[in-house]
């Protein structure tokens, strides 16, 4: 296990070499670079940040263009697009892209604008959709909505929210005022609405719009100055043209599908430059010098100096580094692929010893108790191995597929123990064909059984076997919870807390191996019970005389002492929580079982046959999919919760290098 010793750095070099020098800094990742909030005296800030925006909006700019290129022409990749790596350049490729950095913003701001036309055309298919809703019930109307009154007559055309038929609406206009004369023609009506225009003369038009007003009339919302059938007919010759034109622009768009590749580059290439411009935005300047600071690991100083001495004219100066530095982890190739299960839960405290083996072992091991089957296991380990292969991922995701690739080797050889192998798939068949019935093994518990068996070792059935399973669960739990508590034990022994080290957890791991002794007697040998009650009771004790030496005076720390023995329902729980090793492990063989049994329920004739392919293949997926998923959750959860607990405070920060931080490509290592 290993946390890297870090070092302070501070470079001191000469202005003019500054562009070379942070580019070097940047395709190594070496330093992990800090700033202050003003600079020293003597020194002051360059000013870049009009620079850096330009760079910023640009890979906005192409985000946004991808994204539209992706609606209207969507990427070609498939299912396992996910797991392929960045695409892997050399160094002078980066001129290339850069050459071409203003064709492709161009390109990129036609798509947007492009893009910018549709949304309007939409927008204004929108209003003629809503002027077309509004005029269609005016088509019969030979004037325009918005006719005014001439010298003697005066012109209302609006709608009522009723259904009016003529003889009702003379008999409600004349009931509002009798005194007036009117003329009006129904243009059309419905449930709850009547448009019409009405006629009046000049004289009497404020009585009609009083008696029109008494009964809620209201003049069109967008009144046009054409005949509304003409008029609609314009709108619909609008909306076609609209159509035409985001129909060409979307083409155009499409078109730039062979961009796509320069376009993703181009992108990376801008946030290389936002990052490096945001660098120099925070680093000190003189007339003829400029300073860099932060972190890097010790085992990287003679590098990253010749590094520096080759890219400019400078002093590289290291120093110890605080409590605050930066955590960078080193595990040999079996570990390294939990360090992110490690950093999903926190990366290693200042105080804390690097527990990524320990965490990669019993991840391995309980995954695979979990799983537990042979067919299963060899299945991930193929799976993964080809993903590997064909697709190259990035380190990260190649970690994610290592993790798994050893969980399924761990799977495997656990499937093997309980005799699985696509559950009890080989004795399904076998009795099948042969009409004979065979069992995968023999368990321990029936050694006698005369019934054939596939596999010739003797195994540890889950469902037979269940109570021999849950005591070795729970021992497994047991090695789990005192490793961590050995961990808790290191940490404060190298801390010098030699009372906590002693009293606080090695008398307490003492304890649970009294009580594991003090089983194991029950089962195997009567004297190993009284040495587990003699080791269990010295060290109940021992507790009751330290763990109150913090209180004051005798009753407080005798109380103190006595109220601790309470954790000891703590350590039971949590070895409790072992049991789901058995749980899960028998859900998975019975699940398997299960569809091995519907699959072979039609015989051995064709439809049989195509039946059973059908319910394998199908079951024993959702079988993998459902319990891979449930080993993976709970294992981290043994982790994180049993184990963790014991001695991990976390609350580290990761060590995050000064790099070249893409998303489509990345530089050539050896280069």
């Amino acid at each position: 296990m290993a946390k890297l010793k870090m070092k302070t750095v501070r470079i001191i070099a000469l202005r003019q070499d500054r562009k070379r020098l942070l580019e070097h800094l940047q395709d190594n990742g070496l330093v992990q670079l800090t700033k202050s909030e003003k600079s020293r005296e003597g020194f002051r800030r360059v000013d870049v940040s009009s620079q850096m925006q330009v760079f910023e909006r640009n890979v906005e700019l192409t985000e946004q263009a991808l994204k539209i290129l992706d609606n209207i022409r969507p990427e070609k990749a498939g299912m396992l697009a996910s797991f392929k790596g960045r695409r892997e350049i050399d160094p002078d490729e980066i001129g290339v892209i850069a050459s071409n950095a203003k064709e492709v913003i161009e390109t990129c701001s036609r798509i947007v604008e492009l893009d910018k036309e549709c949304s309007d055309n939409n927008a204004e298919q929108v209003r003629i959709k809503t002027q077309l809703a509004q005029l269609e019930s005016w088509q019969k109307l030979d004037i325009p909505l918005n006719t005014t009154d001439t010298k003697s007559t005066a012109v209302f055309i609006g709608s009522l929210p009723e259904l009016y038929t003529e003889e009702r609406l003379k008999t409600a206009l004349a009931a509002e005022n009798p005194k007036l004369e009117f003329e009006f023609e129904i243009e059309f009506c419905e449930s709850n609405t009547t448009n019409l225009v009405v006629f009046a003369p000049i004289s009497q038009k404020e009585m009609a719009e009083e008696a029109l007003r008494a009964l809620g009339f209201a003049r069109p919302m967008s009144p046009t100055s054409k005949v509304p059938k003409v008029k609609a007919e314009k709108l619909r010759e609008k909306s076609k043209r609209l159509s035409e034109e985001n129909k060409k622009a979307q083409e155009e768009i499409a078109s730039f599908d062979k961009m796509r590749e320069q376009i993703k580059y181009t992108q990376d290439y801008f946030r290389f430059r936002s990052d490096k411009y945001n660098v120099i935005n925070n680093i000190d300047h003189s007339k003829h010098v400029f300073i860099i600071e932060g972190y890097v690991p010790e085992e990287d100083c003679e590098k990253l100096e010749a590094l520096c001495t080759r890219a400019a004219t400078c002093v590289v100066e290291f120093g110890d580094a605080g409590e605050d530095a930066p955590v960078k982890l080193k595990n040999n190739k079996l570990a390294e692929p939990a360090q992110g299960i490690l950093t999903m839960y926190s990366p290693p405290g200042k105080t804390d010893l690097d527990p990524t083996p320990i965490l990669a072992f019993f991840f391995y091991f309980f995954f695979g108790m979990m799983f537990s089957d042979a067919g299963y296991g060899l299945l991930l380990i193929l799976g993964t191995a080809l993903l590997i292969k064909i697709f190259k991922p990035d380190k990260k995701m190649r970690n994610n597929l290592k993790l798994f690739q050893y969980c399924g080797v761990s799977t495997m050889l656990w499937g093997l123990v309980f005799g699985s192998i696509f559950g009890d798939a080989p004795a399904a068949i076998a009795k099948l064909i042969t009409g004979n019935e065979y069992v995968m093994a023999h368990s321990i518990s029936n050694l006698g059984d005369p019934t054939p068996a596939i596999l010739p070792w003797p195994i540890i059935d889950p469902q037979k076997d269940a109570l021999v399973l849950m005591i070795i669960s729970i021992a497994f739990g047991l090695v789990h919870i005192l490793v961590g508590m050995g961990c808790k034990f290191v940490v404060c022994f190298r801390q010098k807390d030699y009372a906590g080290a002693f009293f606080d957890t090695g008398l307490w791991m003492l304890m649970l191996i009294g009580f594991a002794v003090l089983a194991a007697g029950m089962v195997f040998a009567p004297i190993l019970m009284t040495i587990g009650a003699v080791i269990a009771i010295a060290c109940a004790v021992g507790l009751i005389l330290t763990q109150g030496r913090g209180k004051k005076g005798i009753v407080g720390k005798a109380i103190g002492g006595v109220a601790s023995l309470y954790d000891i329902t703590s350590y039971i729980s949590d070895l409790l929580s072992y049991s789901r090793l058995l749980a899960l492990g028998l859900t998975t063989g019975v699940m398997a079982q299960v569809f091995n049994m519907l699959a072979t329920m039609m015989g051995t004739n064709v439809l049989g046959i195509v039946f059973m392919i059908v319910i394998f293949l199908l079951g024993h997926l959702i079988n993998i999919g459902l319990n891979a998923l449930g080993a993976y959750v709970h294992t981290m959860r043994l982790q994180y919760v049993e184990m963790f607990s014991k001695f991990y405070e976390g609350g580290g920060k990761e060590f995050e290098p000064f790099s070249l931080n893409s998303k489509y490509i990345k530089i050539q290592e050896d280069k």
